[in-house]
């Protein structure tokens, strides 16, 4: 059964350590992601269209919205650490703006200064009662990611031009205010002035993710909220996100985080600098 070895939050986003045996079915993340292998089978990791592997010699990037997939061998099991690095990182660390918010390549080469990188932050998550150094750390992996990203194909990629139409923007809005309700896709698209077909296309050219799949990231992210900042019960957060059972959100969760809602409660704590500006 796929399980969480450890989750720790920091000023920059989160580190995880997975141990994953299943499929983790296509989503997205508001933030930048890394993917590195650690131990057992090698995976494979579909972006988009393209399948790039994660094990000892190749590790991935994934871009801000860019849908995604994880994928083990049947019968095996993968250990991966896997980064989550907020939008701002990004901004405030790229050279050019109109590049700002992604990784020049998918696939990354696995040098030795990023290999000794990912021991060190996997060995710091493993012990869970010293996080001093965890920012500097997660900071410091993916500054090198990145920067190697962009070293083996500067600008290959075509800038993002999400938000830029006004109807989009008006849906997004729409979408933030209803986590927690239910709402028919044909309603948004008329709420917006759109045909369904029109909208949805509208929508997948801006923000590269079907407003379906943007809305299960919205609630994923409300989830892990919940659990790592307040005392409700699972189920307690699955009502308050619409679902009718604890069940049906735990299948929900685990299809796009990869592990259980109890499962990521049990394990995750925020970083002791992160705690501080808490």
């Amino acid at each position: 059964m796929s399980n969480a070895v450890a989750v720790t939050h920091g000023e920059y986003g989160r580190a995880a350590l997975y141990r994953l045996d299943k499929t983790i079915i296509t989503h997205a993340h508001r933030e930048g992601h890394l993917i590195f292998f650690v131990d057992g089978a090698d995976a494979m990791v579909m972006v988009e269209d393209t399948p790039i592997p994660v094990d000892r010699c190749s590790a991935v990037a994934v871009s801000p919205w860019e849908p995604h997939s994880f994928h083990v061998p049947e019968g095996q099991s993968h250990l991966c650490l896997v980064l989550y690095i907020k939008p701002m990182w990004f901004l405030e660390n790229s050279v050019s703006a109109e590049y700002a918010l992604q990784f020049g390549a998918r696939q990354l080469r696995l040098t030795d200064e990023l290999r000794a990188l990912v021991l060190r932050l996997t060995a710091l998550l493993l012990d869970a009662e010293e996080t001093c150094a965890f920012d500097q750390l997660l900071f410091g992996l993916t500054k090198a990611s990145f920067d190697a990203s962009w070293a083996r194909s500067p600008n290959r990629r075509n800038p993002a031009c999400r938000f830029s139409d006004y109807r989009v923007r008006r849906s997004l809005r729409v979408l933030q205010d209803i986590v927690g309700e239910g709402i028919e896709m044909e309603d948004l698209a008329r709420q917006v002035g759109l045909s369904r077909p029109h909208f949805f296309k509208l929508f997948k050219q801006h923000m590269g993710v079907t407003p379906n799949v943007y809305m299960n990231t919205l609630r994923s992210e409300r989830a892990i909220d919940s659990l790592l900042s307040s005392e409700k019960s699972i189920t307690d957060i699955a009502f308050d996100l619409g679902y009718s059972s604890q069940a049906s959100f735990t299948r929900f969760f685990s299809s796009n985080v990869g592990i259980a809602p109890s499962e990521y409660r049990r394990v995750a704590h925020v970083s002791r600098s992160n705690l501080a500006m808490m």
